[in-house]
């Protein structure tokens, strides 16, 4: 501790902190103003941080005072250093389940779903559907009624599907939805589908239905790159990954490797390497990250459901940034088998999907039963046809931290509350959830510390002009956090498990707002460089001194910009500075850290019209109470659903 060094902090045990309304513990919330950076400033920033001495000397003094180690490393946790990320078998008493059994193939528990759903409306009314004003995403049970019909095949779709594809990376737009996407593959699978169905013999409701993969999961016959160019040639793909064959057992037709962030290193989806994915909203802003190309497909009608990896967030952030449904399961309830290891005890496979029905059937197919019933629970699936008559739903909420977002975010997600609590009598109930910016901390230094870790066999022999800036700076801080802050991280970790725990005593569920800011804009400079937006990403960065960059001022800022990517973080909403309580990442962070089950739902959009998520935190092995909360959400909002700008339509003949 340097001589002028405020003390780390002593924190008192789990048990003796109070979790009600009246809580006298204190809410960090940073409050700084500042402008993204990207471009030259980047790169030079890089260049100092690489420099052989400098760089790690830079580092070393500016790690002396900021909170990481004030709040972290250096300070006095009472809880045990160990953390396990997966949950023991608890009996939850759960409202309108359907129990499957425990030996069904993946095609039979889609057809449980299936059965759990409201009756559909007729295939005609549904296919006229587009003359009604607003949006109509068509669902999986719709892609199936009609290749059952034979109103069109997979054959067709996917032939529409790839037109789609083509048009919407042309110069002129850009959209950047997937990496790879081999339209021969693509076909192939779209004609064995169509020779199933033309016997009478789908394979369940998922045959023939578009599913993109995010390019963090094995799919055969594409290499697996984490959005980089170089991974791929090192680490081959020779098997799909787990949830990846489920699906593919389903007869799904797998479109191809959605676009991501690089190495899942930002929340953003601003790539150098294979483009921008940009929000079908609008164009100009980011679609989130890092799962930016299966947010962004979903969300433009290419394809019903895709699958995503959530480390920090990153399935739902970007299916709130861009409208869609954002699902993360208990850990320990999909495979990892197959997906990149980037984060071993918080990153997990996730699901996109235009629908809460269609994630529902999604997971119903990738759901893991490989493993015995004494390590897991039994698979409830949620009868929605019946989510109407869910009574005494008690929903937890933590005013200051709800309420620390944009006035538009926190307005919507208030009416979605109240709508409810109208329809359903559901109650709300105010609770406190100490410590919330100590735990972002604690899991910034976790999921950094487990991807370098991971990743260092590569990185070694690899040349750093193969890694973009931005993700050349996250890794640099990655690699300077200690043994000491890791394990402290884990006693934080214990903390909150405690306090959630605790908690879910007297409620189902905690709802939050899904992010603290709708999507921002895409600058210019940022598609080479990638941005240090640990603004919105809320990464540690102080950017407050650098807003006025001129060249006089330039070796100053470049010194705040270093010691700020361990203080602080702090957020910007694109036009318009902001206050750093609307980080993105802010409400995402006990679902991974925790191993908890999320779900994030569309609830409306801001006065630019851009989409707002609602999020619902549920207790371990929770998946069909969340299911149910979110399909009620939905059927409460839905009707003020509006359009994407960049919007595919797969069922009408009038996209050939």
């Amino acid at each position: 501790m340097g001589l002028f060094s405020s003390p780390p902090k002593v924190y008192k045990p789990a048990a003796d902190v109070d979790l009600g309304p009246g809580s006298d513990e204190f809410y960090i919330s940073p409050n700084v103003k500042a402008p993204r950076v990207a471009g030259l400033l980047v790169k030079i920033f890089v260049w100092i941080l690489e420099m052989p001495i400098v760089g790690p000397i830079v580092l070393y003094i500016l790690k002396k005072d900021n909170l990481i180690n004030k709040l972290v490393s250096d300070a006095d946790i009472p809880e045990p250093p160990l953390f396990t990320p997966t949950h023991s078998w608890e009996d939850i008493p759960e409202q309108n389940v359907r129990l499957t059994k425990p030996d069904l193939s993946a095609a039979e528990r889609v057809q449980e779903a299936v059965g759990c759903l409201p009756l559909p409306a007729r295939l005609e009314a549904t296919l006229a559907a587009d003359a009604v004003p607003g949006l109509r995403r068509w669902t999986v049970r719709d892609f199936s009624d009609a290749y059952r019909s034979g109103e069109t095949t997979p054959v067709q779709v996917a032939t529409r599907f790839l037109a789609a594809v083509r048009e919407s990376s042309r110069p002129g737009m850009n959209m950047a939805f997937f990496i790879s996407c081999d339209p021969d593959d693509v076909m192939r699978q779209a004609k064995e589908s169509t020779l199933r169905y033309q016997r009478g013999a789908p394979l369940s409701a998922l045959d023939g239905v578009l599913v993109g993969v995010k390019d963090e999961i094995d799919c055969l016959p594409y290499p697996t790159t984490g959005g980089t160019r170089w991974l791929g040639a090192v680490r081959r793909c020779e098997a799909d990954a787990a949830c990846v064959a489920q699906l593919r057992a389903c007869g799904a037709v797998l479109a191809g490797k959605a676009n991501m962030h690089e190495l899942g290193a930002g929340t953003s989806g601003i790539n150098p390497h294979h483009g921008s994915t940009r929000n079908p909203y609008n164009a100009s802003k980011v679609a989130g990250g890092s799962s930016s190309g299966s947010a962004a497909a979903v969300c433009a009608g290419l394809c019903p459901v895709a699958l995503g990896v959530d480390g920090g967030g990153s399935v739902r952030m970007p299916a709130a940034l861009c409208g869609v449904v954002g699902f993360k399961p208990t850990a320990g309830r999909l495979s990892n088998a197959g997906v990149l290891p980037l984060n071993w005890t918080v990153g997990m496979p996730g699901i996109l999907a235009g629908t809460v029905e269609d994630a529902l059937i999604a997971y119903s197919a990738i759901v893991d039963q490989s493993q015995p019933s004494y390590l897991r629970p039994e698979l409830n699936l949620p009868q929605l046809s019946c989510t109407p008559s869910i009574g005494n739903i008690k929903l937890a909420k933590y005013g200051k931290w709800f309420n620390d977002s944009a006035e538009d975010i926190r307005s919507c997600c208030d009416k979605a509350l109240q709508a409810l609590h109208a329809h359903y009598g559901w109650q709300t109930l105010d609770v406190t959830i100490p410590e919330i910016e100590q735990m972002r901390l604690a899991h910034y230094v976790t999921i950094g510390s487990e991807c370098t870790t991971s990743l260092a066999k590569y990185l070694d022999n690899l040349k750093r002009s193969e890694i973009g800036w931005d993700a050349r700076v996250a890794l640099s801080v990655y690699g300077s956090f200690s043994s000491r802050a890791y394990l402290n991280s884990q006693r934080l970790r214990n903390r909150q498990m405690y306090f959630h725990k605790q908690i879910f005593k007297t409620a189902d569920v905690i709802v939050s707002p899904m992010t603290g800011v709708t999507a921002y804009t895409l600058q210019d400079d940022a598609h080479d460089t990638g941005e240090l937006d640990y603004i919105n990403g809320g990464n540690d960065i102080d950017l407050a001194q650098c807003m006025c960059i001129t060249p006089s001022r330039l070796s100053v800022c470049l010194s705040v910009l270093t010691s700020s990517l361990l203080t602080h973080a702090v957020a910007v909403d694109d036009d318009r500075t902001t206050n750093a309580t609307a980080a993105l990442i802010r409400y995402s962070i006990a679902g991974n850290f925790l191993g908890l089950p999320a779900i994030t739902v569309n609830v409306g959009y801001d006065r630019g019209g851009l989409p707002i998520g609602l999020q619902f935190i549920g207790r371990p092995w929770s998946e069909a109470t969340l299911l149910h909360v979110a399909f009620a959400t939905q059927q409460a909002c839905a009707k003020g659903y509006k359009k994407p700008a960049v919007f595919y339509d797969l069922l009408s003949k009038q996209q050939e």
